[in-house]
């Protein structure tokens, strides 16, 4: 996520020939290079017969390879996928190695996990073995070609989920199976401290970690900025023509209604009148300030280059927004330290931006913008383009202290000049430096890991072989600060919500978000129980849990689920057994059952167990499971797989999946014993469903795992329990303010702020292939929400047809620099229709229906 990795393999290919390495014949861009590995071989099945393949193993030598393998191995995948010359890339006696040689250096393409996956694999095999195509690849590699080295260039590969030990992997587990002792070496963004620690743990990579991708303000566009205007406008009239202004709130009215706004916004019978307006005009303001203040990113990183220009101070500006360490002197915010400054009387991190605004207004601000200034969220727009045009003229070595005689704001631009923009521009130049020092077997200087925009400035300079954290620290006083606010937001928002206090809850924790955080997800989990973690005098380790009494709660514990990901179970043991033994404590409280609903159905749950048939102690530990996750050794929720094979018909075997991927029961003695049964049991109670995001370098419709996880989760939460309940998400990007939404809301902020904004579109077309590949994900991950929550709308759909297929140009930039990610998008809008998702497509359907017959005839 958020890497051009054409570019990058382009970039990293030329400094190896400028070293002396021994590549020849390079392409001129990353698209060029992408198009020529797509002219032979690729790991598309359907056009194996038809492209050259440069390279292949013969298959007698192929066998002797394969007989190499450990016996279970070699059983395993000739039960699943049968002898070599049934594979795809079996032609001609031959295995077929998918890639170019640039001079003496060869650049592959990875290759899939599998091929063909039958509809049983998908729903009940989440160790999936390698095909014997898989094989050869690395075999050729090792064996045939002989490289010294590998690079694997893109995060999130393959090789390290294979099949195996999470740690002290041994010649049985897949990956060392497969990539033995050869060096290998991973370009990783720096944010994903889980995923590179996999990659560490499994497939012995060395990290040569990168930034994330430029990061900027979304601003307004389009018809927002229409509503934006006719807001001002009605505002203004309000006080001089009220006659005028009540024709300008229908036209506002009309516009959110054409605009479909009031769906987002959840507006509900005409909203004609006055006094419905008093209501929906204040929220539409809120909103749309809220849209325009999201943080997104522009465009993608390319490793060894540090941003420049305006990426550079949109960038810079995103990582001294929020407060950094301890949020003192030239670590505040810079947006806080210029309010104090200019003596605002507000926080510009934490306000209600459609609030009127009642304070000063000072003449530097008017400066920076002609635009009306209504709101609070004007003001705070203004302070962002200040801070932006201070970071310019700091970077350009202008002398900013003076204009502002305030000792805070100086200690913040000091920070800037000093540390802050020397860290960012020196990235670049470190990342591809150490990739070659690490290609010459030099030692690669380690750092810390997280991500910048959240306040973590000791990440930079990237470029270095990043560790985690101190499992036996976790959660940290900061996580359990951060957990304990945002539970409590939780309960709030599910009170005002629903009338009641939540009792029950789904929750997705993932590893990497676990070390990005120092645990939030697992504190907030453990105060929603109502359990405190205990830390040791000096060491700050955890050592213990406190139960906290009902009489300082002031409310009822909250029965917790976890969910975990494979790599949370392989990282962090001692997390699962500390929540775990709450949960046994909390279990074993004598309190009334409406205030301890965990202990009553521990309680209920035992007792029948034991009227089964089952002995006191397994009917005891099975009450009381609440950690779930994938098999031993085995890796996601397997929904993906599904989706993208469309072997799916319904809501409900989506949800099969889920529970089949994950139900295996952790904690205490319990090392991943087959659950299914317990794992529906309790999803069937869960009354929300929850995760959190820590950062805003990425967002929902950026990655697969997030439909995976919740989506998945709350698929199969309403499948068994067959009602609908509500979804939450929680936004942890500002860790000194937490902010609770549901699910709906926050894809609402990610489509319009985002997947549909002139912006980023503009953004990603600066990097030809990878950008189309970057819409086309947008598309199946906003297709494959929808096919696990039925969250998205119409409108939605039409929004990202509009923006990627029926907008002239950039169809056109598609069809130009990657023409299957075009033909991949319509077919996706296609099936969304055909499977009901899309429910009233009107003219889009044959729009994009004769858009796909042109695609198939060019």
């Amino acid at each position: 996520v958020g890497l051009d990795t054409p570019a990058a393999a382009l970039n990293i290919l030329n400094a190896m020939q400028a070293e002396g390495y021994p590549v020849e014949g390079l392409p001129e861009s990353g698209t060029a290079l992408i198009h020529a590995l797509l002219g032979s071989v690729t790991n598309d099945p359907d056009s194996l017969d038809q492209r050259p393949c440069h390279q292949s193993m013969a298959m007698d030598e192929y066998l002797a390879a394969f007989q190499a393998l450990p016996e279970a191995n070699r059983d395993a995948v000739m039960a699943r996928w049968g002898a070599p010359d049934t594979d795809p890339m079996c032609r001609d006696g031959r295995m077929m190695i998918a890639g170019l040689r640039f001079g003496m250096t060869f650049v592959g393409i990875q290759p899939a996990r599998g091929y063909n996956v039958d509809h049983s694999a998908v729903y009940h095999d989440p160790d999936l073995v390698p095909p014997h195509g898989y094989l050869a690849f690395y075999f050729w590699l090792r064996k045939r070609y002989g490289a010294h080295a590998v690079i694997h260039v893109g995060k999130h590969g393959n090789l390290e989920w294979l099949p195996g030990k999470g740690v002290g992997l041994s010649e049985h587990c897949w990956p060392d199976a497969i990539l033995g002792p050869m060096p290998n070496i991973y370009p990783f963004i720096v944010n994903d401290p889980g995923e590179g620690a996999q990659a560490k743990r499994r497939t012995q990579a060395v990290i040569i970690d990168h930034l994330m991708p430029p990061l900027t303000r979304a601003e307004t566009y389009g018809p927002l900025r229409d509503l934006e205007l006719l807001a001002d406008e009605y505002y203004e009239a309000q006080l001089l023509d009220p006659r005028r202004a009540r024709e300008l709130q229908k036209d506002i009215l009309r516009l959110v209604r054409e605009t479909h706004i009031d769906r987002e916004l959840s507006m509900d019978g005409d909203a004609n009148s006055d006094e419905d307006a008093a209501v929906w005009l204040p929220r539409l303001d809120t909103y749309l300030c809220d849209l325009k203040e999201s943080q997104i990113r522009d465009g993608l990183h390319v490793f060894g280059e540090s941003p420049t220009g305006r990426l550079r101070i949109d960038t810079l500006l995103a990582m001294v927004r929020v407060p950094r360490g301890d949020g003192r002197g030239g670590q505040a915010s810079l947006l806080r330290a210029l309010s104090q400054a200019l003596a605002l009387d507000f926080d510009p991190l934490d306000c209600d931006l459609g609030a009127p605004w009642t304070g000063d207004k000072p003449q530097v601000l008017h400066e920076v913008s002609a635009e009306p200034w209504r709101t609070t969220g004007d003001t705070r727009e203004r302070l962002e383009l200040l801070a932006a045009q201070m970071i310019q003229q700091i970077a350009a070595g202008v002398e900013v202290i003076n204009r502002f005689e305030n000792k805070g704001l100086s200690e913040v631009v000091e920070s800037l000049h000093e540390v802050v923009i020397p860290r960012l521009d020196a990235c670049g130049p470190a990342e591809m430096a150490n990739l070659l020092g690490a290609l010459s077997g030099r030692f690669v200087p380690a750092g810390p890991s997280g991500a910048p925009s959240r306040g973590r400035l000791d990440v930079l300079p990237t470029g270095r072989n990043f560790f985690s954290v101190d499992v036996r620290n976790l959660p940290t006083m900061t996580a359990w600060r951060i957990g304990f606010q945002s539970a409590n937001l939780l309960l709030e928002r599910h009170l005002q919500d629903h009338g009641d206090y939540l009792r029950q809850l789904g929750l997705s924790v993932w590893g990497t978000a676990t070390m990005r955080t120092g645990g939030d997800d697992i504190a907030q989990a453990m105060a929603l129980m109502g359990v405190r973690p205990v830390w040791a005098t000096g060491s700050q380790r955890v050592d213990d849990f406190e139960i906290l009494p009902l009489s300082l709660l002031d409310r009822p514990r909250v029965d917790v689920t976890l969910r975990v990901s494979g790599f949370f179970r392989d990282a962090f043991a001692n997390l699962i057994r500390l929540f775990d033994a709450a949960v046994q404590a909390v279990a074993a409280l004598d309190e009334p059952d409406d205030m301890n609903p965990l202990a009553a159905r521990v309680r209920q749950e035992r007792e029948q167990l034991l009227r089964d048939g089952l002995d006191a102690e397994q009917a005891a530990k099975q009450a009381g499971w609440r950690v779930f996750g994938a098999k031993p050794g085995a890796y996601g929720a397997g929904v993906q797989n599904a989706i993208d094979g469309r072997l799916w018909q319904s809501r409900e075997d989506l949800a099969e999946v889920y529970l089949n991927w994950g139900g295996y029961a952790y904690g205490g003695s319990d090392e991943g014993t087959p659950a299914r049964d317990g794992f529906a049991k309790r999803l069937s109670q869960v009354q929300a469903v929850l995760q959190n995001q820590d950062n805003r370098e990425h967002d929902l419709l950026d990655s697969n795992d997030y439909y995976q996880f919740q989506g998945g989760m709350l698929a199969a939460v309403e499948s068994l329990s067959g009602a609908k309940v509500a979804s939450y998400h929680g936004d942890h990007s500002q860790p000194d303010l937490p902010k609770i939404r549901t699910l709906k809301e926050e894809l609402n902020r990610v489509v319009r702020s985002r997947a549909a904004n002139p912006k980023w579109i503009e953004g990603v077309k600066r990097h030809g292939y990878k950008g189309a590949f970057e819409m086309a994900a947008t598309v199946d991950f906003l297709f494959a929400f929808d096919a696990t929550t039925e969250l998205i709308d119409d409108h939605q759909y039409a929004l990202l047809a509009d923006a990627y297929l029926l907008d002239a140009s950039t169809r056109d930039f598609i069809q130009q620099h990657n023409p299957d990610a075009l033909r991949d998008m319509t077919e996706r809008m296609l099936e969304a229709q055909q499977r009901g998702l899309w429910q009233e497509p009107g003219e889009y359907r044959e729009a994009l229906e004769n858009l796909l017959l042109d695609i198939e005839e060019s």
